[in-house]
């Protein structure tokens, strides 16, 4: 049996890319196609990896203009050549699905959020700061957008979503059901240890992760919260802070864990798709305290891993914050929820879903 697999673009290190390792060790001979790869951006592991771009790779400036180059990328997945393969997994959030594939191939889709800029505009526009004349002349091409991509999101047989919110995205959007798996998380070993008195937030500092309520609650409240990471949020959310608010930059994985095992809890202030990191800390025994919203409802489990808050409001997490005061946790007991998103697990319901895809077609695995 033949594998390919396609991924929308390698130009950053984030959650998608974990999922795309997790495929690329079960199919470890298999090609990825992608629109653009820059190796300067992703782990040196990549470089060793068969990685096959678009004419995409050629254009001038596509490092800084990848945005601006919108409209090429349907054509640029299109363009690959996937009728040598029996089975295609793409990993995707826009274009990657798009691909052509042979009569009779599988192609399973790991769908990581229906195109957000094409659904989701508002939300887009202000969580990427786009402005300009991109900002100006995005609604004329929308509607052509929206139709390739429901359109594309027929070639798929099977798509795997990495939350019930995505879900039922993929379901209102393109009219399909998918089988709901969480991103895997990498655990380190768990050791015990004494939550100290502060709080955990960070990752890259971006606007629409919210950070700016954790910072402003914390500050109100006189609450120690460490900021780790980096990004264009960060002079913002340094003004705004109070003097019990730390910022830390760029972490190592080890100081991370570190300070995952220390922290009282995790804030998880804004919606994410999925969140590899509150389920981090929970593999670190801690609880999370998280909005009420996206995959955020898949992984915590109120009064056992944590709490939430219910609207992304400065005023809704220090409630919160204030209760949790009176909350008691078994760090045990949220390590062992934990585990059941780890890596293995994922692999193994990832296997069983193309298993169950290649057996109705027919195909030997």
């Amino acid at each position: 049996m033949k594998v390919a697999l396609v991924h929308d673009y390698l130009n950053q290190y984030g959650g998608a890319e974990r999922v795309l390792e997790v495929l690329h060790a079960l199919y470890p001979s298999a090609p990825i196609y992608t629109s653009i790869y820059d190796p300067s951006a992703l782990p040196a592991a990549y470089r060793s990896w068969d990685i096959r771009t678009s004419f995409m790779q050629r254009l001038p400036g596509w490092r800084k203009h990848f945005r601006k180059y919108f409209l090429l990328y349907p054509s640029a997945f299109e363009s690959f050549d996937l009728s040598a393969y029996d089975l295609v997994l793409s990993s995707s959030s826009a274009y990657a699905k798009g691909v052509i594939t042979r009569p009779g191939a599988v192609h399973v889709c790991y769908c990581h959020t229906p195109m957000r800029f094409a659904w989701r505009s508002a939300d887009y526009v202000e969580r990427e700061q786009i402005g300009g004349m991109f900002k100006a002349i995005l609604p004329l091409f929308l509607t052509y957008v929206r139709l390739w991509d429901v359109q594309t999101a027929q070639r798929v047989q099977v798509f795997i979503a990495n939350s019930q919110t995505v879900a039922a995205r993929i379901k209102h959007f393109y009219s399909r059901s998918a089988t709901v798996i969480t991103p895997p998380v990498e655990l380190a070993a768990w050791q015990p240890a004494s939550a100290e008195d502060f709080f955990l937030a960070g990752g890259r500092l971006v606007p629409y992760k919210r950070l700016d309520l954790a910072v402003r609650a914390c500050s109100e409240l006189g609450l120690r919260l460490v900021v780790f990471g980096d990004g264009r949020d960060r002079a913002e959310l340094e003004r705004i802070a109070g003097p019990t608010v730390q910022f830390v930059g760029k972490v190592s994985s080890a100081m991370l864990q570190n300070l995952y095992a220390r922290c009282r809890a995790y804030l998880m202030p804004g919606e994410e798709d999925a969140g590899i990191q509150p389920l981090e800390a929970m593999g670190a025994g801690r609880p999370v305290i998280a909005l009420r919203a996206g995959g955020a409802l898949d992984t915590v489990v109120e009064g056992v891993t944590g709490r939430f808050f219910d609207a992304p409001t400065v005023s809704s997490l220090t409630a919160a914050l204030r209760a949790f005061q009176h909350d008691v946790y078994d760090p045990a007991l949220i390590r062992q929820h934990a585990e059941s998103f780890a890596r293995p697990v994922f692999m193994q319901r990832v296997q069983a879903v193309i298993a169950a895809a290649l057996e109705q077609a027919g195909i030997n695995n």
